[in-house]
């Protein structure tokens, strides 16, 4: 398949890189200017679009021909980073196109999630922290979720836990809500994370889903596959 991964040069994105690239996909990788050196590991074997991931033409040109979009919502700023990174996504992929995005615990579908009360007391202090400093703004996130929602496109929109770096520990399991108890302990290796999205692309069941996903070896996830 040729892959268009938006938000390339992070964490998240570079694992993205090298999962498709193991599975033999051809790799356009978007991501600012100033971070292309970030990528320089992938040099010779994937394609940059340098440019800010909300820019519609950098999006635009990037994504053209691509079988499917890996794009890292990122919260960045107060200017509406992540809605325009999804609008501009949303309607420049080619038709048929499996978009996957991927976001936090926060975002919620149909109200049906549960939270604890540690992270909805994160959202309720950062986030308006966050939004004064000018820093991040977490109800864009939510914003962009809505407009995936009501899109007519092959979307999936991946929630994750908690994140930590380590060696993988296999693709993750999910659940349709946060609360649910197989996500209980609330941990993902960012490696696996990087990992459910790319496997994403090819699984037809996940199609207008937003999966919540954990470590299949945390706790709670070993104990419900025991259960």
């Amino acid at each position: 398949m040729r892959i268009c991964i938006v938000g390339a040069s992070g964490k998240l994105g570079k694992y993205m890189v090298q999962h498709a690239l193991d599975r033999e996909h051809e790799v356009v990788a978007v991501c600012r200017e100033k971070s292309v050196g970030k990528l320089a590991q992938f040099e010779g074997r994937i394609t940059i679009v340098p440019g800010a991931t909300d820019d519609r033409e950098v999006i635009e040109r990037a994504v053209a021909g691509c079988d499917g979009v890996l794009v890292v919502l990122v919260p960045r700023g107060v200017d509406g980073y992540s809605s325009g990174t999804a609008q501009a996504v949303l309607d420049h992929a080619q038709p048929g196109a499996r978009l996957v995005f991927s976001c936090g615990w926060h975002i919620t579908r149909d109200g049906q999630d549960v939270y604890s009360w540690k992270l909805k007391a994160m959202v309720k202090v950062f986030g308006p922290l966050a939004r004064l400093a000018r820093f991040a703004d977490l109800d864009d996130q939510v914003e962009a979720s809505q407009r995936i929602f009501a899109s007519d496109t092959r979307w999936i929109v991946v929630r994750g836990s908690d994140l930590e770096e380590g060696e993988s520990q296999g693709l993750p399991v999910w659940s349709r809500h946060v609360g649910d108890p197989v996500l209980e302990s609330n941990i993902t290796r960012r490696v696996d994370f990087a990992l459910f999205m790319v496997e994403a692309l090819e699984n037809d069941d996940l199609v207008h889903e937003a999966p919540a996903i954990v470590s299949r070896q945390s706790p709670s996830a070993l104990a419900h596959a025991a259960a």
